[in-house]
């Protein structure tokens, strides 16, 4: 959604009126996809509590959609109460769409982790690591019963 917002031309996405609308509905047509999916288990890489965070921090009160879609998810306990949360590598790499600093990103994994705690989620960490040792970490945690 940032990219695309980015590429026509949107330089503070995050002030676009209907940026969290956007997300929001990106979200729930994801969930929606991903219910029809024969797999036990489908991992996110986003949720509507990160996009509440996202609202938090852009001083707007979060719109009427997100308010809906956390209450649904909430109320079907659409996602499994623990949640993989990766750690910050120590550096940021900027692209077009993302341009946080390192300093940001730290303030960001703090509100995010108090979202989901607020919310009654679970954070479990995976430590800063490459791909497959993080992969590793996911694959051997499903194993052990996780489910969606």
């Amino acid at each position: 959604m940032i990219a695309l917002i980015t590429a026509q031309g949107i330089e503070r996405h995050w002030e676009a009126p209907s940026f969290i609308d956007d997300i929001v509905a990106l979200q729930r047509a994801r969930q929606f996809r991903a219910d029809a999916w024969p797999e036990p288990v489908v991992i996110f890489d986003r949720s509507p509590i990160c996009t509440w965070r996202s609202a938090n921090t852009s001083a707007r009160p979060p719109p009427p959609s997100l308010v809906a879609e956390v209450e649904r998810i909430e109320a079907e306990r659409t996602y499994e109460r623990r949640v993989f949360f990766l750690g910050l590598l120590g550096f940021i790499t900027p692209t077009e769409a993302r341009r946080v600093t390192l300093a940001e990103s730290q303030r960001f994994e703090t509100i995010h982790r108090q979202t989901y705690a607020r919310f009654g989620y679970d954070c479990l960490e995976l430590p800063p690591a490459d791909v497959e040792t993080r992969f590793e970490m996911v694959r051997r945690t499903l194993a052990g019963g996780a489910q969606r």
